[in-house]
């Protein structure tokens, strides 16, 4: 439980009576790999707190290719943000990778965080400040960067995942093919 309220302390002050009615809103669940947190299509109602293991958002285009959106790790809050926050069916999956144990804030209980301890909303808002920032980041870095240097950059962002989870879903983080990114792996290893 520690690590969530870490991780709101990095944003806001809570009193501990205020701790205590957070925790009172949120769910504590374990989830094997493969399971499937949230759907395309269906509206998303939770925020996701990755408190152990490793979580991804991904689409399926057209041609069934996935296009992974980001990662979570230990410490990570994950979602679909246009889903819950317009409460419209999303485009984004939200799978577990690994054997996780996540913390599940209900679209509901947040609203009535924001009701009974109006600092939540600063701390919400923070975290789509900081999301919004991110995705310019990576759409820009998509535009603009090589491959080698979106690598470099998920290196960087994601340390030791990479030696974590399939060749294949690094390769869709930065938008190339599996075959491209074990070439350009081998090249940068030559180096």
């Amino acid at each position: 439980m520690s690590l969530i309220l870490q991780n709101i302390a990095k944003h806001i002050a809570l009193t501990v009576k205020e701790q205590e009615l957070f925790l009172s809103k949120i769910e504590i669940q374990h989830f094997n790999s493969k399971t499937i947190l949230a759907q395309s299509g269906q509206v998303c109602k939770n925020s996701y707190f990755v408190n152990s293991g490793i979580v991804r958002s991904f689409n399926i285009n057209d041609n069934i290719v996935e296009h992974i959106m980001t990662f979570a790790c230990a410490g990570w809050w994950i979602s679909d943000m246009y889903s819950l926050i317009s409460q419209k069916p999303g485009d984004l999956f939200i799978e577990v990778l690994e054997d996780a144990e996540i913390i599940v804030l209900s679209k509901e209980n947040q609203e009535i965080l924001y009701q009974e301890i109006p600092k939540f909303e600063r701390f919400f808002r923070i975290l789509i400040e900081n999301s919004l920032v991110a995705n310019q980041e990576r759409l820009m870095d998509n535009l603009s960067l090589s491959a080698e240097e979106r690598f470099e950059k998920f290196q960087n962002k994601y340390g030791d995942l990479q030696h974590k989870i399939p060749q294949k879903q690094i390769a869709s983080y930065i938008g190339v093919t599996p075959e491209f990114f074990s070439k350009m792996k081998n090249r940068l290893l030559k180096r």
